[in-house]
């Protein structure tokens, strides 16, 4: 029952599950760069992205130059420290998301955007292609106001794309300072320990530039 009522529409936190104080996992170390995915070195920025089945995603990002490392887990609902299980049941809220942890002097926040936007379809609200539901929709978290200002330029720049082509209007969420859960450890770095593993993602064929 739970199954179908929470795939088109986010649990209110007053019926969400509560979950638990305690994070799933205690260490957590990036599989191909030896990294530990907690730290965030002085002067490096943060961004969470929301694009779907969060494997595909973190593939997208993982060997930019730029970035110093990825992780994937759960943001944008009410449950603290949620299991996959608790997610995919639509009783948290969350949605998967990657967060990537980057040095602005390597790697420019437009192109991580851009990546962003010709990697999924950001029009489809509560799914992502044949995946359905509140935890495969579209995101955009930051914990910097400064990049409000540009990620809503490049918003209307795909946007106008999108209008361009006939295709819908983006719904992806757009919010700061959102918390942020580790997934698993088995779901970290998946497609590189699972080379062959399910990836649903897509974009709608529209470039940016």
């Amino acid at each position: 029952m739970f199954l179908s009522r929470y795939k088109d529409r986010i649990i209110d936190k007053y019926d969400a599950l509560v979950g638990r104080d305690n994070p799933l996992n205690e260490v957590l170390i990036h599989e191909i760069n030896g990294r530990d995915i907690n730290l965030i070195p002085e002067g490096y920025k943060s961004i969470i992205l929301g694009m779907g089945c969060f494997w595909g995603a973190e593939k997208i990002f993982w060997n930019l130059n730029g970035i110093y490392h990825t992780s994937v887990g759960y943001s944008g609902g009410h449950t603290k420290n949620p299991t996959y299980e608790e997610v995919c049941s639509g009783l948290t809220g969350h949605t998967e998301v990657v967060r990537l942890v980057y040095d602005p002097q390597k790697i420019e926040l437009l192109k991580i955007l851009i990546l962003f936007w010709e990697g999924h379809n950001p029009t489809q609200g509560m799914r992502q292609g044949n995946d359905i539901g509140t935890q495969y929709r579209s995101a955009i978290f930051i914990n910097c106001n400064q990049d409000l200002k540009k990620i809503k330029e490049t918003l209307q720049t795909f946007q106008n794309k999108l209008n361009s082509q006939g295709l819908g209007e983006i719904t992806t969420e757009i919010k700061s300072n959102i918390d942020f859960y580790f997934a698993e450890i088995y779901h970290q770095q998946y497609l590189y320990k699972n080379p062959n593993g399910y990836c649903g993602l897509g974009g709608c064929g529209v470039k940016f530039n």
